[in-house]
C-alpha cells in the first residue's frame, strides 16, 4: 500500500513535471515570438528612418548645389549691376564735361562776338 502510494505520488508529480516543462516550451516559445515581432516592429522603423535620412542627405545636397548656383548667379548679377551703375556714372560725366565743353564755348563765342563787334564799331568809328 504505502509502495503503491508512492508510486501514485511518483506518477503525479511526473505529469506535473512534463506539464511544466510543457508550458516552459510555451513560454520560451511566446517570449522569442514576442522578441522577433518587437525587433521585426524596430527594424522597420529603423530601415524608415534610414530612408528618411538618406532622401534628407539627397535634398541636403541638392539644396546646397542649388544654393552655390544662386550664389554664383547673384554675384554675376551684383557685377553687371555694378557695371552698369559705372556706366551710368560715366555717362554722367561725359554730360557733365559735355555742358562744360559748351559753356566754354559759349564764353569763346561770346567774347570773339564781342571782340569782332569791338573791332568792326573801331573800324567805323575811324
Amino acid at each position: 500500500m504505502l509502495s503503491a502510494v508512492m508510486k501514485e505520488h511518483q506518477g503525479r508529480q511526473q505529469v506535473r513535471k512534463e506539464q511544466q516543462e510543457v508550458k516552459r516550451k510555451e513560454a520560451v516559445k511566446a517570449a522569442n515570438d514576442l522578441t522577433q515581432a518587437l525587433v521585426d516592429h524596430l527594424n522597420v522603423g529603423v530601415a524608415q528612418a534610414y530612408l528618411n535620412q538618406k532622401r534628407l542627405d539627397t535634398e541636403a545636397k541638392h539644396l546646397h548645389h542649388n544654393a552655390t548656383t544662386f550664389a554664383k548667379q547673384t554675384q554675376q548679377w551684383f557685377l553687371l549691376v555694378q557695371n552698369f551703375s559705372s556706366a551710368l556714372k560715366e555717362i554722367g560725366d561725359v554730360e557733365n564735361w559735355a555742358k562744360s565743353i559748351e559753356t566754354d564755348m559759349r564764353l569763346v563765342s561770346s567774347s570773339v562776338e564781342y571782340a569782332y563787334k569791338g573791332l568792326f564799331d573801331e573800324g567805323e568809328s575811324q
